[in-house]
């Protein structure tokens, strides 16, 4: 008898929870999409970009000059170069006009609130609980997510510059002269492919962090973090 009690108190307990639990969108499929496309470009670009800085596959001896494998790393890095530049404008718009992202720019009222950043701060130190924010991500998030895309674009200018003194006709030769002010502006081509090298380590560090932080969120906030890059779903307790 008393275990059936405890059987029907324990279905209540689950009933209640619930309840007090619903699922909520937390980014749109065009959201889910371009962030996907973006990393898988990150990893090809990291990848054929440390070949083109020091090639460290060495090409099937052939006697025939057929076979160019520097040429095809290249080749790939320009594809998904242009793969990166667009979503990251596609990016830019949806944060900037997206109806559906809106919750993406109210995080800029928490960026602003010192006693969000206590919270915050002392969450992460296991101290003290989420705070409540206004949109999806917390004031680390953001200003992390800030430095994310000025890295970004640095790493598009600097490569439309090193594209432009390769590729003469077509595109190459519709940003030369735009590039050309950039490429003085930072002191030269070798300069600017220190700077794009130089950056691209910076993305690998965020990169890191950024895994990281949404794995811990994961797994202390148990509000499906990570899940939401999946499906878009997330899971909040109703207040």
């Amino acid at each position: 008898m008393e275990a059936v009690i405890e059987k029907k108190i324990h279905k209540n307990k689950e009933k209640d929870c619930e309840c007090d639990i619903e699922q909520e969108m937390e980014f749109s499929a065009l959201y889910r999409w371009q962030h996907w496309v973006r990393a898988i470009s990150i990893v090809v670009l990291t990848v054929t970009g440390f070949y083109i800085a020091g090639p460290f596959v060495t090409p099937i001896s052939d006697p025939e000059p057929t076979n160019f494998m520097y040429a095809l790393f290249r080749s790939w890095h320009e594809i998904f170069g242009f793969i990166l530049i667009s979503v990251v404008i596609l990016k830019s718009y949806l944060f900037l006009f997206g109806r559906k992202h809106s919750m993406e720019r109210a995080a800029i009222k928490d960026m602003i609130k010192p006693t969000v950043w206590l919270s915050q701060i002392g969450y992460y130190a296991l101290l003290t609980k989420h705070p409540k924010l206004s949109g999806v991500y917390n004031p680390l998030q953001f200003v992390a997510y800030i430095g994310f895309y000025l890295m970004m674009f640095i790493l598009i200018i600097t490569g439309l510059v090193l594209y432009a003194h390769v590729y003469h006709e077509g595109i190459g030769a519709a940003i030369y002269e735009p590039m050309r002010f950039f490429e003085v502006l930072m002191g030269g081509l070798s300069n600017v492919r220190t700077i794009h090298h130089i950056t691209m380590w910076g993305v690998i560090l965020f990169i890191v962090a950024h895994v990281y932080m949404a794995i811990f969120n994961a797994v202390f906030g148990k509000e499906g973090a990570m899940d939401a890059i999946f499906s878009g779903m997330k899971w909040h307790k109703k207040h």
